[in-house]
């Protein structure tokens, strides 16, 4: 088992991937950070809805990016939780006029970090 500076590393790795295809619209480069079984549910206005990896790939392929859109770059990890081969990172992904927490479920796959669950909420 790695030690938790070098799991925190990796994770940090991951989750800025993740915001990096978020931000970017890099659809190869956020998928490289799923499992292809990730499961993705929303929480938006009281309404909670759920996607498949793909179908959420396919939602940021056809949008413009926040980049694109000259949006700042403000997304961060507010914290990480990390138990042997598990971990859960709560992030902020202020994007496209929202502020979203994500709370991203972690877990080595193949020896690599993989995100295995995301839950976002949109906060006012």
């Amino acid at each position: 088992m790695e030690s938790f500076g070098t799991n925190a590393a990796l994770i940090t790795a991951v989750l800025m991937n993740y915001f990096n295809g978020i931000y970017t619209g890099d659809v190869p480069l956020l998928q490289s950070v799923f499992h292809q079984e990730a499961i993705i549910g929303f929480d938006i206005n009281g309404e909670t809805y759920f996607k498949t990896l793909n179908q959420y790939l396919e939602g940021v392929k056809n949008r413009k990016s926040p980049q694109e859109l000259g949006e700042e770059f403000k997304m961060k990890i507010l914290s990480l939780e990390i138990i042997n081969n598990t971990a859960v990172a709560k992030v902020q992904v202020p994007i496209l006029e929202y502020n979203y927490y994500d709370l991203l479920s972690l877990i080595v796959v193949d020896g690599k970090w993989v995100i295995s669950n995301k839950l976002a909420t949109k906060v006012n």
